[in-house]
């Protein structure tokens, strides 16, 4: 109604004083104007699609090159093409280009060199990358520990029980190494006692072959060793313990006896977070 008026008043105005267009022509401009309404309200309903996302060219280079990468067209240990071949052949910039190959950098799947023999070169994710992006989603998230703990007295068991079922002549070594330094002397620093308790968990999930289980087992425990200090855990008589239970594991795992393995490790997993409860350990 109000369009209306507009266009009344404007056509009594012109016929009033003789000048500019009929009430025919005004007519006309109301159909124009009306059709345009329509045509305006029509393109509003388009607004129900919402705002579209226009992923950034550095975002679509990385995701193009990870997929390559990912489905074995560049090999670890490729050196991926220079930045100016990489600019001729996506047409995209050259910041941008930097930046997509940090962001594969940050994931893990690339390196870059720097020097005459530099550049990019496709590289496979390192148990370091795992351990630190796991790191940050627990504390990011504030984990609580019980979750952690609960997580370890279900893995780990296990784990040593396909150690027992898969493990070699190469793993048995290993472990024996472990329990032979664990036992040494020099292990009765407590920082040193707890890197080698480190590697016994190491060696038991590498015998175990299943390599997603070795990594979030190492990764894991890492997390909860930080966690407990020295202090806590490696006094004289736990670190005997410890020793005795190691061996124990050890046999069990060397005679190929699942069922034992799993056991033992089971009381010793429990033994461990009873006391990490107790000391009120927290992210």
């Amino acid at each position: 109604m109000k369009v209306n008026r507009v266009y009344a008043r404007a056509a009594l105005g012109a016929w009033a004083t003789g000048k500019g267009r009929t009430m025919a022509q005004y007519n006309g401009s109301r159909n124009t104007y009306s059709n345009h309404k329509e045509f305006t309200m029509a393109s509003g309903d388009f607004d129900s699609l919402g705002l579209i996302d226009v992923p950034k060219s550095c975002d679509m280079l990385a995701a193009r090159l990870r997929n390559q990468i990912l489905s074995g067209v560049y090999p670890a240990g490729t050196q991926l093409p220079a930045e100016r071949d990489l600019v001729a052949q996506t047409g995209i910039s050259r910041n941008a280009i930097r930046e997509g190959l940090r962001i594969l950098e940050a994931e893990g799947l690339v390196q870059t060199r720097l020097g005459r023999y530099g550049g990019s070169f496709v590289c496979q994710p390192s148990d370091e990358m795992f351990a630190r992006h796991f790191r940050v989603y627990a504390r990011g998230r504030k984990l609580p520990l019980e979750a952690l703990l609960e997580a370890r007295e279900s893995l780990e068991p296990r784990i040593a029980m396909l150690a027992a079922a898969n493990r070699n002549d190469e793993d048995l070594d290993e472990l024996k190494g472990v329990l032979e330094r664990i036992a040494a002397p020099a292990a009765q620093d407590p920082a040193c006692f707890l890197a080698e308790t480190r590697k016994w968990i190491y060696g038991v999930s590498t015998a175990s072959h299943n390599e997603l289980l070795r990594v979030f087992m190492t990764s894991l425990a890492e997390l909860i060793h930080d966690l407990s200090g020295v202090e806590d855990f490696t006094s004289e008589d736990s670190r005997k313990e410890i020793i005795h239970i190691y061996e124990r594991i050890f046999q069990a795992i060397a005679d190929g006896d699942v069922a034992a393995a799993g056991r033992r490790t089971e009381r010793h997993v429990k033994a461990y977070s009873d006391r990490a409860r107790k000391a009120g350990l927290t992210l």
